[in-house]
């Protein structure tokens, strides 16, 4: 398979993911509870304090996942259970680049696995800390769930992106699926 066959066919995996989802926001069920599980700022799911090794069981739990408010929940038709989140529940860990018809994308995979097109549906957005200035930048992945961007690909991105002048100074942008996005100050 070449090059762009495999970065068209991420495109279509990207477009599947967010159409094989169960309908969690629909389900609405009487029994609530928290459960001793985390999701930790690197990515990492706990349960009772130990990690999850299975990836399969990670990737599945993650297709049930529901944020309202700062509240983050696993539901199923049966049980809506509230679990902790250090930051957001999920880390984008690579980004590809696919170019042809249209404008490029930037086509993020996670780390359970799920493909994003970021873009107005999925856009980025970097904060910067207030007291050392370190971007945290992040990434739309469904509903309200964001994946934090990992360092080497936001390093990549700030190695693709363009200095944009402004009235007040310059910014770093890049471009993804027609939108611009912009990854800091200069």
């Amino acid at each position: 398979m070449s090059k762009a066959e495999e970065l068209l066919a991420l495109l279509e995996k990207a477009e599947q993911d967010e159409q094989g989802l169960p309908p969690v926001h629909k389900w609405n069920p009487e029994r609530r509870d928290d459960i001793d599980m985390r999701i930790a700022s690197d990515g990492t799911w706990y349960y009772q304090g130990s990690p999850i090794e299975r990836h399969r069981m990670v990737k599945l739990f993650s297709t049930i996942l529901l944020r309202e408010g700062d509240d983050y929940f696993l539901v199923t038709p049966v049980e809506k259970l509230r679990i902790q989140v250090d930051d957001v529940p999920f880390v984008a860990t690579e980004v590809e680049t696919v170019s042809g018809d249209g404008p490029d994308k930037l086509v993020f995979t996670t780390n359970v696995d799920a493909h994003v097109v970021a873009g107005a549906r999925h856009p980025l957005r970097v904060e910067t800390d207030p007291d050392s200035g370190e971007p945290r930048p992040y990434v739309h992945v469904r509903d309200n769930l964001e994946a934090l961007i990992a360092r080497t690909v936001f390093y990549r991105l700030v190695e693709q992106a363009r200095r944009e002048e402004q009235g007040d100074g310059a910014r770093l942008v890049i471009d993804s699926d027609g939108q611009t996005f912009e990854l800091g100050r200069l």
